[in-house]
This record gives structure tokens, sequence and C-alpha cells, in this order.
């Protein structure tokens, strides 16, 4: 990846992490001033070191037995670990929003490039993420990214990595930053949704994965493709932004899904759409559609 790229990690994530031990005293002390001064939480303290025990290990809780539990993992990583390879889990492994995991990832993503082709600009905008993917992401509110790229700018700045003068041509590169065309089937929220369900099936202590999965990106884009239309549609109407849909084989066996994991997620009443499963179903089983059955109590 570029130099830049952990650079700008480094000046706004964990400036100290190449001196502290896994955990940097100085930073829960100004943490803990910020928040206090504030009357609110507005920073955490924690070193790349602990936010890689918390993704590798833990669970996102918070509570004083798991910040326990985060700094003697995170010196035990110190241990195990040279800090150059700390920091490498930590930059493809960190979520950037956007369904990006990783530096890569995020690259692709928001620039349509690989992390080895980032200019300061672009990767100052992607560690500026790590704070709050959703909130920061350009994808949601490129104005505020584009000011905390100009923070991370400044932090790059102040911890040497960058001269005045290529401060200031970043931080002008960095206002005029635009995200690039979403590309690939849009099924960022079913990504998502598996990334949640595998650690049930492999648990957390494992090395890097390789999931397969039944999407098939064709029938995803027809799938959003019918969804969208039917609610720009129908959805004003009749007072409906978002939705799903199933779809069933002739033979009822295998059900693919569209837009986001509402399929699994949702509390509500399928309608119409449990009829035609049931009877895909009946059909299955050698019955007739028009075949009418019962059952006693």
């Amino acid at each position: 990846m570029a130099p830049v790229l952990p650079q700008a990690v480094l000046a706004i994530e964990d400036r100290r992490f190449f001196t502290h031990g896994g955990v940097d005293a100085f930073g829960v002390i100004r943490a803990a001033w910020q928040n206090a001064v504030e009357g609110r939480v507005v920073a955490g303290g924690s070193t790349i070191s602990q936010q890689v025990a918390k993704l590798v290990f833990l669970s996102p809780e918070r509570s004083v037995k798991r910040k326990i539990q985060e700094a003697m993992l995170a010196f035990w990583l110190e241990r195990e670990f040279t800090k150059q390879e700390i920091l490498t889990i930590y930059l493809n492994r960190a979520y950037f929003g956007a369904g990006a995991y990783g530096v890569d990832a995020a690259a692709r993503r928001y620039f349509g490039r690989s992390a080895r082709d980032l200019d300061v600009a672009q990767a100052a905008m992607i560690a500026g993420l790590l704070k709050a993917p959703s909130r920061y992401s350009p994808a949601n509110d490129l104005k505020l990214a584009r000011q905390r790229a100009g923070l991370v700018v400044d932090a790059m700045v102040d911890a040497g990595f960058l001269t005045d003068a290529e401060g200031t041509a970043a931080k002008a590169r960095a206002r005029t930053l635009s995200v690039a065309p979403r590309s690939g089937p849009p099924a960022g929220y079913f990504v998502d949704w598996v990334r949640e369900q595998a650690p049930s099936y492999v648990g957390r202590d494992h090395g890097a994965l390789r999931v397969f999965t039944s999407l098939d990106p064709a029938r995803q884009r027809a799938a959003q493709a019918a969804l969208t239309e039917a609610l720009a549609a129908q959805g004003k109407s009749r007072k409906i932004g978002q939705g799903a849909l199933v779809a069933l084989d002739e033979n009822g066996r295998r059900a693919r899904h569209g837009r986001r994991a509402r399929l699994f997620q949702e509390r509500v009443q399928p309608g119409d759409a449990g009829e035609a499963a049931a009877r895909l179903g009946l059909q299955d089983g050698g019955l007739s559609r028009r075949h009418r059955g019962g059952a006693s109590a």
C-alpha cells in the first residue's frame, strides 16, 4: 500500500504506536480529560494494539471488564507480534464504512483504485473514517468526509509526516475529492449479514477466511432493479420506502433475496409471498396447484 496510508492512520489514531507497549497512558489521560471537558464521550484512548484485540478477539460490548480484557490482549499482542505486523492486521481488518473491510477494499470502494495508488488526500480521507465509518463515509456525507480528511492532513503535518507545503497542497486536494461510482452487485448488506453469521460457524480464533455464498450477482442485480422499480412506482402512494424480495425456483427449494438483509432482520407479515411459497412446496410434493387441503385441530 502507499506509505502515506499507514502514516495517515498513525497520525490520527495512535501517534505513539511505535513507542508504547500496547496501552498508551498519555492517550488514556488525554481522552479522559477531553470527555470530562465535553461532558460526553468524544475520545476513546484505545491504541491500535487495543483496537486489534477488539477486532480479533472481543465483541463490541462496552464495559469495564471488556476494557481490561482489551488491555491485557494488547500487551499479549505486543509480545507475540512485531509493531508492523500489528499495524498490518489493523489496516486489513478495520471497517471503513459502505461494506468495506480493510484499506484496499476501502480504496477500491471510494476511489476505484488499489491502496497502493492512493495520494495523500485520499489516504487522509480513508484514515479519517476509522473514528466513525458511517458518519464520515464520503458515500453518505462527502462534505463532512472532506472536512475530516483536512483534519487528518493537519495531524500528519503535526506528526512530521508532511511538510507545511505538502499539507497545504493535500488539503486543497481533499476539498475536491469525489467518490467513485459503486461497481459490482449491490450486495453490501448481504455481505454484512454473512460476516455477522460467520463467527457462529468458525469461531473467532482463525486466520483469514474465504467465504463462498449462494449470492448470484446477475440475479441480485435483477432483484435490485425490480425492487427499485416497484418502490418508485408504488412506494410513495403506499407510504413504503424500503423493501425486500423473495424468489423461488420452480422446485421451491432455493430462495434468493434482493435488497438489504431485511429478509432475515425484519419482523413483518410477508403477506401473499407466503402463499406463493406454500403453493410451490405443494407442487414439489407432487400435488396440483389447485389442491385444497385442511387440518383438524
